[in-house]
């Protein structure tokens, strides 16, 4: 009677609980029962909105299964699911996916590894299968947080870490495809979330053995190196992480990258940080690039106060990012990037000179470490500006060339440079030189159509400020920075060392027909280059480098932007340079002379065989032929020589030594030349750049002395007054040689205003004009100053001397008055 009462009660439960018991065997070892399956299949296929029910029945036998740790019937109910939720594609999945995802969250709660395992692979099933219609209230919270999890398995055994690690990253790839393919994709990439699963991924792409294998555009492994390595597979998840990272949330899943590095310390060493950003560089869509340079530079304020090695790992880090970001779209963060490693620049000039300051007196390895890691910060930034500007296009190029000049400190000039005013004359020199250098490498590879569009005023102005200063380092880097703008036809590297070249045609040197924009730019700014290569030459600490930088200049000057009137502007400009070195009213150094004499050598043998005049060429070969006999050391590969032994004076040397102005003329005005500004003495154009750059202007060597206290410093003062004699009577009484003397001076004013160009006239006018300003002032001064009292006294105060009058009714006449 039990028996019928069961057999009774068994055909009366509903059919789709009694073909649900139907696949499961009395033996788990047996496996799903595959004929009572497929009718369960038609049955859910034939009655979708029983889905529901089958659902929920497997979950609650699954449910006991797991409870009773009877896992042989749980591996069937999961393969059970699966089949059904592959077979069914219909508007009733929505409630059985419900029961599904309840499944696979009992399994990867349990502590079973092969459980955990199994409702990944489901879950992964499931993230592949495309639903017709949007799920507006499922949620992937608890799968984010358990995947993530088990990204971080440290089981004891290694196998079972690894097996674990892997389904975690699985699952994190799963829930990002279904939650990317979903309407309500939003959500996955919310920070709670993100803040899970990337540190997730990198921790385990930390394991990379060979990590520089990998850095570039994504790779293609094979599936079961895939499956087998945690490390390629978190790489390939967090790649194609990124690459379904949109505008709105590309933030989002960067920014935990950088909490990731911050917390392992991972900037010093930055091998893992560079590859974790290449990565993002490459798998991320190009226009958003812009958003991971500002969020690294937004760390990199945040991390000022942090380390040197720690800085310019971060530093680092941007250099990978822009040069893989330059040759895309960068966006608007072009200014941005160079103003913030500028203030970046600025601090470590800073620290540095601050260490420097604290440490004074007491010689420390320490201290000598913090300078040397400040200067390897400088020099990341130093590279990532150049790399940076040397990647970008003419047009944006040239505005970060005036963006990095504008902010190059010079004395005297109120611009948007950077603020040096508390680091004094070192630390200014020090960002004058690093900022040249950053731009030294922007103008590397730079060719501009035209010389202007290279040199505008407004950029060429403030560039050759530095050269006038008295140092040979920022010298050095200005003429190597014209080089780089003026060589259009990279024939620099052929002028390379200054010598004494036999056959300038063996260079093959490149060169093009002067255009009309380059010789109009030669009119306005000519004089310009001429003046600051001139007064460059007169400079005491000049090395062999800046003769060498300096020669080049001639030469380059001389192939890309000479016609006739250069030329004879360029042979005039190395006379005046010669007369530098023979009179030498600067008290040059011997070296200096000499070096001056040698450099004029090298750049008329050059001028001579490129414009092909044959007299010419003879008359310079025959004075270079003459100095390597007589005077060697007025040659560059003597003079420049480690040991060379120096003249004691020029003043006794015999004019075949010299290149001479008429002989030149002569040679020149056969061919055609115009030579009637040769005679012309070659004068520097007066401005206001000396003042600025701390350098005595021509001006300034024209003593003025005005006696205004008589009696002071009587000692000092030399008796200048010629003794009158009868012969000196006689001579003031002859006329006739005064008015020969006046007549060669109105002949020599007519031919200067005749010859000379305007510049050189306007220069000569604004230097008088400027002599006789000062001298007004000057007496002005004395004339509008209160006559001192008879019994005033007098008080000196900063060089001047000022009285204080008495009145009247105080002084003090004398007896007999």
């Amino acid at each position: 009677m039990p028996g019928r009462v069961c057999c009774c009660c068994a055909a009366l439960r509903p059919r789709y609980k009694r073909l649900v018991d139907n696949i499961f065997p009395e033996d788990p070892k047996d496996g799903l029962v595959k004929a009572d399956m497929e009718k369960l299949t038609f049955y859910a296929v034939s009655a979708p909105e029983k889905l529901d029910r089958i659902g929920a029945y497997l979950a609650e036998r699954l449910s006991r299964d797991v409870v009773r740790h009877r896992y042989g019937y749980v591996l069937i109910a999961m393969e059970a699911l699966d089949q059904l939720l592959m077979a069914c594609h219909s508007q009733s999945i929505k409630p059985f996916v419900e029961s599904f995802l309840h499944m696979v969250a009992k399994l990867l709660e349990s502590g079973e590894p092969k459980l955990q395992v199994l409702g990944t692979n489901s879950f992964v099933k499931f993230a592949n299968i495309e639903e017709d219609t949007p799920s507006y209230h499922r949620r992937y919270d608890f799968f984010v947080s358990r995947f993530s999890a088990m990204c971080h398995s440290c089981d004891h055994d290694a196998e079972i870490q690894t097996e674990i690690r892997i389904a975690g990253i699985r699952g994190i790839q799963g829930v990002v495809r279904k939650t990317v393919n979903d309407e309500l994709r939003a959500t996955i990439w919310e920070p709670q979330h993100m803040d899970k699963i990337v540190p997730s991924l990198l921790f385990n792409m930390q394991k990379i053995e060979d990590i520089d294998s990998r850095i570039g555009p994504p790779s293609s492994p094979t599936g079961g190196e895939k499956e087998e390595n945690p490390a390629l597979l978190a790489e390939n998840c967090f790649r194609e992480l990124l690459g379904r990272a949109t505008y709105g949330n590309m933030n989002n899943a960067v920014r935990p990258v950088f909490a990731h590095l911050d917390h392992h310390r991972l900037w010093d060493p930055n091998e893992f940080a560079v590859s974790c950003f290449k990565i993002i560089m490459y798998s991320i869509q190009a226009q958003y690039s812009h958003h991971v340079i500002q969020e690294i530079l937004g760390h990199l304020d945040v991390r000022k106060r942090d380390s040197p090695r720690v800085r310019a790992g971060i530093i680092q880090v941007l250099l990978e990012a822009v040069a893989i970001a330059a040759k895309g779209s960068i966006g608007p963060t072009v200014l941005e990037v160079f103003n913030t490693l500028l203030k970046h620049l600025r601090i470590s000039v800073d620290f540095e000179l601050g260490d420097r300051r604290s440490s004074a007196g007491s010689a420390t390895i320490s201290t000598s470490s913090k300078e040397s890691d400040e200067r390897i910060v400088q020099n990341a930034i130093i590279q990532t500006i150049g790399f940076f500007g040397s990647n970008l296009p003419d047009y944006q190029r040239s505005e970060i060339m005036m963006f990095i000049m504008g902010k190059v400190p010079v004395l005297g000039t109120n611009s948007q440079s950077l603020d040096t005013s508390h680091l004094g004359d070192l630390g200014t020199r020090r960002i004058q030189i690093m900022l040249l250098r950053s731009l030294l490498m922007v103008t590397s590879g730079y060719k501009a159509t035209t010389i202007t569009n290279a040199l505008p005023p407004p950029f060429l102005d403030p560039l050759l400020s530095p050269s006038l200063m008295e140092d040979s380092e920022l010298r050095q880097l200005v003429l190597e920075i014209l080089h780089n703008l003026i060589d259009r036809h990279d024939n620099r590297a052929k002028l390379r060392g200054i010598r004494i070249i036999p056959d300038v045609s063996d260079l093959k040197i490149k060169r093009d027909k002067i255009s009309r924009q380059d010789v109009s730019f030669m009119k306005k700014h000519g004089q310009q280059l001429y003046r600051h290569i001139y007064l460059g030459c007169k400079e005491e600490d000049n090395v062999q480098k800046n003769f060498e930088l300096l020669f080049t200049s001639l030469a380059l000057t001389t192939i890309e932007l000479a016609n006739e009137e250069v030329v004879i502007d360029l042979i005039r400009l190395a006379i005046a340079l010669q007369d530098i070195a023979i009179i030498n009213e600067d008290n040059l150094p011997m070296f200096n002379r000499c070096g001056v004499m040698a450099l004029v050598a090298a750049y008329l043998n050059f001028l001579s065989q490129m414009i092909a005049v044959p007299a010419f060429c003879q008359h310079v070969s025959k004075v270079i032929e003459t100095r390597s006999l007589e005077a060697s050391y007025f040659l560059p590969e003597t003079i420049f020589k480690d040991k060379c032994n120096l003249p004691k004076s020029l003043e006794k040397h015999e004019k075949n030594l010299f290149f001479l102005t008429n002989k030149i003329a002569e040679s020149l005005g056969g061919s055609g030349y115009s030579v009637e500004r040769l005679s012309v003495p070659y004068v520097p154009q007066v401005t206001d750049e000396d003042r600025l750059s701390r350098r005595k202007s021509i001006v300034d060597t024209v003593s003025i002395q005005v006696d205004i206290l008589p009696g002071n410093n009587t000692e000092d003062k030399v008796d200048n007054t010629e003794e009158i004699t009868f012969e000196a009577l006689k001579k003031a009484i002859d006329n006739n040689g005064l008015e020969e003397q006046e007549k060669e001076k109105r002949r020599l004013v007519i031919e200067k205003f005749q010859k000379a160009p305007f510049e050189e006239i306007a220069a000569q006018c604004e230097t008088k004009a400027n002599l006789l300003h000062d001298r007004l002032a000057q007496i002005l001064e004395l004339t509008i100053r209160p006559p001192p009292s008879p019994s005033g006294t007098m008080t000196i105060t900063a060089g001047h001397a000022h009285y204080q009058s008495v009145p009247v009714y105080e002084m003090k006449f004398p007896d007999l008055f």
